[in-house]
């Protein structure tokens, strides 16, 4: 990536400032923003090496210097720029309208009127439909309207026009019907907010659109088509939930034009695992924003990898102050828990671009799990005054007032980011936490949906759902959620943790004990890893203990105690003397103090996490380890071992947890032995 010539350096600049046109030019503003973004951010042509000496004055590829760019952009197929030039009064006044928010005004100067739109009478104006359906139990929601069950309009022949007008007309009366559909659910989480509300339009831009693909094969025009039209019918297919043909249209989309950006993410989001992604990568055309793509899919994918460090440390050559990779790159180390390098890094994008607001909603969420109020203050006034509707603003300033325990201001700005964007994940998912802290389980519940409605991906939404049901004791339920959330991400620890507890309280302790194994496997830190690193052999085996290994005691006391309901009480108290191992942390135990049975801890999969810095220290005495020596003094005491019982019981009246309990079981201990004269 860093490899480029200056003339290729140039020609990508020049790709890119026209791409940015173009979609201006069909009001995908967010695309043609991140366009523009990206071409700022390429490394100057003059930085690059060169074969030769070229002049400044260098003759563009394609024709198209970067000097010349223009705000309008001409097709290089001769008939669909004749179309242009004869429509660009139309094109100008429907974009006016369109910029305006006028999107059925925007459709009407191209697409002739097939109906009635409003239905003129003196009956309310109020929908028939207005009685709100009741919610169905368990899922908060009425049955979505299938997209068959509406009424088919009649269509007529479309009138000859080029493919970016006919795109601007279509993608208008979508986004009339995307209106429409918010209005018609009106407040947020209120009695007609179901999230069963479609929009009435899909049907009719498919059939438009389904007749011109139609025709354009009749014609053998189908290699001539530009990629934009391909786009928004994997929209429409995508929302109508035919999810394989959606693809199948996206990939012809960016095969025919890979600068369409929003066909790009539309893809992505259609993607539900990582499977998904290897399946669709071979048919990718081979392109810059096919790399993008792949480090865009793995980010909302959750995949934290080296690979993909390195992919973005390659693209920063090549594009130096590009903040989407900086941005990237920050949310990888959130991914990871690595809070404070992702703090550092989106401090430096604030410096560096203080105005710009994307992805600081993730910032703000950083802030708040390092408890960070004064910069989470700094930046809710610093969004505040950028721009206050925004929905990442809102976020920013719900956080901080979550922050604060003033729970009820944070959802009230949760509601207001989901006024502005109904499809804002983050608002969801933020606003469920919010309902959990104020004891509201059903409206918890009805936000986490809306949230996994959304984004099948998120596995904090997951979480929540798994949590908010484990609070009402539905723990069959939380089971499953808990099971979605770990699929989602199998190398974190809260989400095994949480899984091996709800198996625990349905009285499952097989399950549990793999499950809490598992969440050992995800939560291990090396100081000097193993050469093999399955967790059995770093654990403890015959003679291959590694001492480098921190285990959380909080995990490997609920596995002993576990062991013991099942009667393994061998089993349980090689547990225990792990957790006693864990207060000087790795290397403070010798391998022939471990009972060989809990090399058995092995029947977890994965590889597991090493330290960022490898410096691990052990916990120090705790309430858990206070617990795992009184049960080995008890242990002990049980199989006549009266002196190892009298040295954990001794160790316990010194900690300052279970000292009653201690004193108790010494002097039942001292009995015990001057009665056998010990």
């Amino acid at each position: 990536m860093s490899n480029f010539t200056k003339e290729q350096a140039i020609n990508l600049r020049s790709q890119l400032l026209r791409a940015s046109v173009q979609c201006s030019e069909r009001c995908l503003y967010q695309s043609a923003k991140w366009i523009a973004e990206l071409a700022s951010s390429l490394k100057d042509p003059a930085d690059f090496d060169s074969h030769d000496d070229l002049d400044s004055d260098i003759a563009m590829p394609d024709g198209y210097p970067p000097d010349r760019i223009s705000i309008f952009s001409t097709s290089e197929d001769d008939e669909e720029s004749r179309l242009e030039a004869q429509e660009i009064g139309d094109y100008l006044l429907a974009k006016s309208f369109f910029d305006c928010r006028e999107y059925d005004r925007c459709a009407a100067v191209f697409l002739p009127l097939n109906h009635t739109p409003v239905n003129v009478s003196s009956a309310s104006p109020e929908p028939e439909n207005h009685t709100p359906t009741k919610a169905g139990k368990g899922k908060g929601k009425a049955p979505a309207q299938s997209p068959e069950a509406i009424p088919r309009p009649r269509t007529t022949s479309l009138p000859r026009m080029s493919q970016k007008s006919l795109f601007l007309a279509l993608y208008a009366k979508y986004m009339a019907g995307e209106k429409r559909k918010d209005e018609e659910s009106e407040m947020i989480m209120g009695p007609m907010d179901t999230g069963a509300t479609i929009n009435k339009e899909l049907i009719e831009i498919a059939q438009r659109l389904e007749d011109w693909f139609q025709e354009r094969a009749i014609q053998g025009k189908e290699a001539q088509n530009h990629g934009w039209l391909e786009y928004l019918y994997g929209v429409i297919l995508a929302k109508s939930s035919s999810i394989e043909d959606a693809k199948e249209y996206l990939i012809k989309s960016v095969h025919l034009n890979p600068f369409i950006w929003s066909a790009w993410t539309e893809l992505r989001d259609l993607l539900t695992n990582v499977e998904a992604l290897r399946t669709i990568t071979p048919k990718l055309p081979p392109h810059l924003f096919t790399i993008l793509f792949n480090l865009d899919a793995n980010q909302s994918l959750y995949q934290t990898s080296p690979d993909i460090h390195s992919s973005i440390t390659e693209l920063l050559k090549a594009f130096p102050t590009s903040h989407y990779l900086q941005t990237q790159r920050a949310l990888l180390h959130y991914h990871s828990k690595d809070y404070e390098e992702s703090e550092r890094i989106f401090s430096s994008i604030i410096h560096s671009s203080p105005h710009r607001l994307d992805s600081l909603d993730h910032y703000s969420n950083v802030l708040y799990v390092m408890s960070s109020r004064p910069k989470l203050a700094f930046l809710a006034q610093l969004a505040t005054q950028t721009d206050k509707f925004r929905p990442e603003t809102c976020c920013i300033v719900g956080n901080y007032y979550s922050l604060k325990s003033e729970h009820e201001k944070a959802v009230m700005y949760f509601r207001r980011a989901l006024t502005l964007d109904r499809q804002f994940l983050s608002a969801w998912t933020l606003m469920g936490h919010e309902y959990v802290e104020m004891k509201n389980t059903h409206a918890a519940i009805e936000s986490y949906r809306r949230a996994v409605d959304i984004n099948r991906k998120d596995y904090r939404a997951w979480y929540g759902l798994g949590q908010t049901y484990e609070v009402l004791e539905m723990h069959l339920y939380a089971l499953h959620y808990f099971q979605r959330a770990a699929a989602l991400r199998p190398y974190d620890k809260q989400m095994w943790q949480a899984l091996g507890a709800c198996y625990e309280k349905i009285e499952r302790p097989v399950q549990a004990i793999k499950a809490y194994k598992r969440a050992l496997v995800a939560g291990m830190a090396y100081i000097e890893p193993a050469a093999s690193s399955s967790f059995g052999s770093s654990i403890a085996s015959s003679g291959e203990f590694n001492t480098n290994v921190f285990l959380d005691p909080e995990l490997l006391f609920p596995i002993a105690l576990l062991h013991e309901k099942l009667n393994e009480f061998e089993e349980a108290a090689a547990y225990m003397e792990l957790v006693l191992a864990q207060e000087e942390g790795p290397g403070s135990v010798h391998p022939d103090e471990i009972s060989q049975g809990a090399s058995q801890v092995a029947e977890g999969d994965g590889d597991p996490v090493a330290g960022a810095d490898g410096d691990v220290s052990g916990t120090g005495v705790t309430v858990t380890t206070s617990r795992a020596r009184m049960w080995l003094a008890r242990w002990a005491f049980s199989k006549g071992e009266l002196k190892r019982a009298m040295e954990f019981a001794t160790e316990l009246c010194e900690d300052g947890f279970e000292v009653e309990e201690a004193k108790a079981l010494v002097r039942d201990l001292r009995a015990r032995m001057e009665s056998l004269g010990k």
